[in-house]
């Protein structure tokens, strides 16, 4: 037996080695670069990183003309276009996010607009405060230049979901599931106010991510019981050549797919996930919702599009039936939340649904149909976390319980039409991206026969259109009541974002054709 020479395909694998050099450089950074400075740095070195990972995955995507794709690491990793679009998607979503965790300086709104005042107020320092006044008071302006630490391990996280969609075998699906997960567990419990809840929040998230590494794991194991290979090409043969025990197969690849599902979120393995949207700090809360999401459905298509497309018929009633739970359980529940952390990530929920609609079609306009939504949805997702996470109180903490949102669009006319804009986005409305992803992925599931799938979609998306409307209503036909919260003045790194996440929602609902063009090139995997 002829041992193949280790290869190491750096073109091939240049974004993902950009993004995790530069974390390793933000560790050293953090070791020796005097405090005062590493906040520039930090934020400019993950800022050049993921602009260069960027302009890699366009290179490299160039670079294979009318080609499928190549592999990489003896096989291991996959550089197809759907891993590319998938990696671009990740990476412009990881500087929007790099953008909202590096906001440091932020004014509150004036209390009264005759007074005039206003002043500045740092959103990472626990002891900064807005006075009646709506003058901020700063007791400590050195607190927010501490946890710098949250860019290199930002970068590690998004290095893990860069390699997550394009691994072509089970141990290094594995392994860039943990590299994902683990600083994502941290990065969770770094809220300065609420320490406790978002002290929780990581533990339960910690849990989840266990949860889900030991049913991988464990169905990895299996498969390779099976196959006598993790490779999924080998897998895939195996499947179609009859080889083995058929039902070491069907367990295997039923413990692979519960360890996705916990990663996006799908009922019933979603129990937590509101709990840390709620007390994770807003802007790890956004990037996590965006980004973890769409490397783990891009996971998920290329297991079952790849490895087990075999199993189409064992695995596609499962997928019904969890597509079916997570779409109602998402948008039923939502309707009953009083906290609008708690809304979105039942909204998130229900999403999740919408989606494994796209990949329960199983076929390449299912594909094509579900990149699309994951791009349109990340920028959603942002933009609505990000204008969330300037609504405090008068102490300066966060104010998330809705029903102090009433009349806050009347004051804030601006911030409530953009929060808006997301709603009905996430709605389903016409003219927002949304509303093209939803009829994109139902469009897909009818063709493939799968029409009371797209039945129960509809239904669930009128469901979900009412708390989205409800919102609007309370926030532009509620009086407001006197303690209300205000709309915080954010500096040009949040206001940037908001500006870009909204701008994208509404071009992707009006003139969606090029991204369209852009998923049907990527229809297919390596």
């Amino acid at each position: 037996m002829t041992i193949p020479t280790p290869s190491i395909e750096y073109g091939l694998l240049s974004p993902m080695l950009i993004v995790l050099g530069s974390a390793v450089l933000g560790v050293l950074i953090e070791a020796f670069v005097p405090r005062r400075l590493r906040y520039q740095v930090q934020i400019g070195v993950s800022l050049a990183a993921l602009l260069a990972a960027l302009v890699a995955v366009v290179v490299l995507a160039g670079h294979l003309g009318d080609g499928n794709g190549a592999t990489a690491m003896l096989g291991a990793v996959a550089v197809d276009r759907p891993a590319l679009l998938l990696q671009g998607t990740i990476l412009l979503v990881g500087m929007l996010g790099i953008l909202l965790i590096g906001e440091r300086r932020i004014r509150s709104g004036d209390s009264d607009p005759a007074d005039g005042q206003s002043g500045g107020l740092d959103a990472f320092t626990p002891q900064a405060s807005v006075v009646p006044g709506g003058v901020a008071e700063k007791h400590d302006t050195r607190a927010g230049l501490i946890q710098t630490e949250v860019f290199p391990l930002t970068l590690f996280a998004v290095g893990g979901m860069l390699l997550f969609p394009a691994a072509n075998d089970l141990l290094t699906m594995f392994v860039a599931l943990e590299v994902l997960s683990l600083p994502l567990y941290l990065l969770c419990g770094l809220a300065r106010r609420r320490r406790l809840l978002s002290q929780e929040a990581a533990m339960k998230y910690f849990l989840l991510g266990a949860f889900a590494s030991a049913f991988f794991l464990y169905g990895s194991a299996m498969l390779y019981g099976y196959a006598g290979t993790l490779r999924f090409d080998g897998i895939a043969d195996a499947v179609t050549q009859g080889t083995g025990k058929p039902a070491l197969a069907l367990i295997g690849a039923g413990l692979v797919l519960v360890g996705v599902l916990f990663k996006v979120g799908a009922v019933p393995f979603h129990s937590w996930i509101p709990d840390v949207y709620q007390g994770a700090p807003t802007p790890i809360t956004a990037f996590m919702a965006a980004a973890t999401k769409i490397a783990a459905f891009g996971a998920l298509l290329r297991v079952f599009y790849v490895a087990l497309p075999e199993l189409r018929d064992d695995w596609q009633p499962v997928l019904w039936a969890v597509a079916i739970l997570t779409m109602l359980v998402g948008t039923i529940t939502a309707v009953t939340q009083a906290d609008v952390k708690r809304i979105l990530a039942y909204s998130a929920v229900a999403h999740t649904g919408f989606i494994l609609t796209g990949v329960v079609a199983g076929t390449p306009a299912g594909l094509s149909s579900t990149l699309f939504y994951l791009f349109a949805y990340g920028f959603s997702t942002i933009g609505a976390f990000a204008v969330v996470g300037l609504v405090r109180d008068r102490m300066g903490e966060e104010d998330t319980d809705i029903s102090r949102w009433a009349g806050l669009g009347r004051r804030y006319p601006v911030a409530g039409l953009v929060f808006s804009l997301f709603l009905l986005a996430f709605a389903g409305i016409p003219l927002t991206s949304g509303f093209v992803s939803k009829f994109a992925v139902f469009k897909a599931a009818g063709e493939s026969g799968v029409i009371a799938l797209v039945v129960v979609g509809v239904i669930a998306s009128a469901i979900a259109a009412y708390f989205y409307v409800r919102i609007i209503v309370l926030m532009f036909f509620t009086e407001r009541p006197d303690d209300a919260p205000e709309v915080v003045v954010p500096s040009v790194l949040t206001s940037g974002v908001i500006a870009v996440t909204a701008a994208v929602t509404f071009l992707l609902g009006a003139l969606p054709q090029p991204l369209l063009d852009l998923a049907n090139a990527a229809d297919r995997f390596l």
